[in-house]
């Protein structure tokens, strides 16, 4: 299947795939192959040494804002047209680079599971460099946006098919809101109003916690109260020395905006957390919604602990935290 765009139309195009299914997985096509967030690029050697190559480098190995160091949004691999094949051919992101006097615009192709599932691959071509390199300026927003979607529909696709129906049912009881989470995970502390699960990996630690109060009026939702909520919360996790807790960094300022997700109002918070009393952090991301039923404020908060560089990078682990996100559904969003 495949669908050409201008403008904004890349992100119509995405929305619309989804309804088609377009990682459908009853087909049988070989598995994708590489990473999560690696991004094979099919340039010219001509065009990746020069403004064309600059630029696919400036928007996709740029950092990933509030981490504690610097990783790039993608992994970026570059090819040769004479290079893509076989496995290559098979990547779960792939972008081709056509620079082609006889095309009268620019524009991209979209197209799904074109040799193996799930897969994306798109198309930009032009009509010589400098079309290629205005368009990727103007809609460089578009483009990552269709590639962590795609990202994003694995994961979630992934937590559907391998969940953790205990931590699931304690969610629903504890808060009334449906949540997937990845099995992995294991319940660390639960009360009446928090819950903390975390997946522990042999150099890094991921985890969640979810945790509910009374809505006081729209003064609740803004940075310094979610800071004071977080903080109180954030402490019921034990660090690893006696007395230390879990605290939110006043090194950065959490970045703070507020959004929609179908049609439910949501308030995201990134930032650094440290430990009170022992020397750890790392970023988090919590979002943040009010549930009209219960007139209570109900935060998803998610952080990661990785101090080895060497290894799989922090990025792909605070994805797997917001990707939570789109699993999770109220009653009254389901009317």
């Amino acid at each position: 299947m495949k669908r050409f765009f201008q403008g904004m139309g890349i992100v119509m195009i995405l929305l619309t795939m989804v309804g088609c299914d377009a990682f459908n997985t009853l087909g049988k096509k070989k598995a994708a192959q590489g990473r999560p967030y690696e991004l094979i690029v099919v340039c010219p050697q001509m065009e990746w040494n020069g403004e064309v190559g600059d630029t696919l480098r400036a928007i996709f190995t740029a950092p990933v804002p509030y981490l504690n160091q610097d990783e790039p949004m993608f992994d970026v691999l570059r090819v040769t047209e004479r290079g893509f094949k076989d496995m290559i051919a098979d990547h779960r992101n792939i972008l081709k680079v056509v620079v082609d006097p006889s095309l009268q615009k620019t524009s991209t192709a979209v197209e799904y599971d074109v040799t193996s599932q799930p897969q994306i691959v798109l198309t930009l071509q032009g009509p010589d460099d400098r079309s290629v390199v205005d368009y990727l300026s103007e809609k460089r927003g578009d483009l990552l946006h269709v590639l962590e979607q795609a990202e994003r529909d694995r994961d979630v696709q992934s937590y559907t098919t391998f969940n953790n129906p205990g931590i699931e049912a304690a969610v629903l009881k504890l808060f009334g809101m449906q949540i997937r989470v990845p099995k992995g995970y294991v319940l660390a502390k639960q009360t009446d109003n928090f819950l903390w699960a975390r997946y522990e990996y042999p150099t890094a630690s991921q985890g969640f916690f979810i945790y509910a109060y009374p809505y006081e009026g729209p003064e609740s939702l803004t940075p310094e109260a979610l800071v004071k909520a977080r903080n109180q919360f954030a402490a019921l996790i034990p660090g690893p020395s006696d007395g230390s807790y879990m605290t939110t960094s006043d090194a950065f300022a959490p970045d703070f905006r507020a959004f929609r997700l179908e049609g439910r109002l949501w308030c995201e918070m990134r930032g650094f957390w440290d430990v009170y009393g022992d020397f750890m952090g790392g970023p988090f991301v919590s979002y943040t919604t009010v549930d009209t039923r219960t007139n209570r404020v109900i935060t998803l908060d998610g952080y990661v602990y990785a101090p080895d560089l060497n290894k799989p990078r922090k990025r792909n682990y605070i994805r797997g935290i917001e990707h939570l996100l789109y699993t999770i559904q109220f009653p009254d969003d389901r009317k």
